[in-house]
């Protein structure tokens, strides 16, 4: 979200990778093939995670948007689990 501008569902919903050991990773299947090539070009072993429901895990983002009670919040959920970005 800081480094690339994201809103919470955006930055939730970026394909995600894991560090394995050395050079080995893994990258989600939805991540871009320029990516994955631009890691192997730099000597990284690649293996893709096609059901990445166990493999990388979930998040559910609530981002405070400066003063709460003029500016409110903006939420996300991940999907890669069930779940909802609800407020009331």
């Amino acid at each position: 979200m800081l480094d690339y501008g994201q809103n919470p569902q955006a930055a939730c919903d970026a394909p995600r990778w894991r560090f394995n050991e050395g050079l080995s990773i893994n990258v989600e299947a939805s991540m871009r093939p320029d990516t994955i090539d631009g890691l192997r070009a730099l000597g990284h072993q690649i293996g893709d995670i096609h059901d990445s429901y166990q493999d990388f895990g979930a998040g559910q983002f609530i981002w405070r948007l400066g003063n709460p009670s003029e500016e409110g919040y903006v939420a996300a959920s991940d999907p890669r689990r069930d779940g909802a970005a609800v407020g009331y």
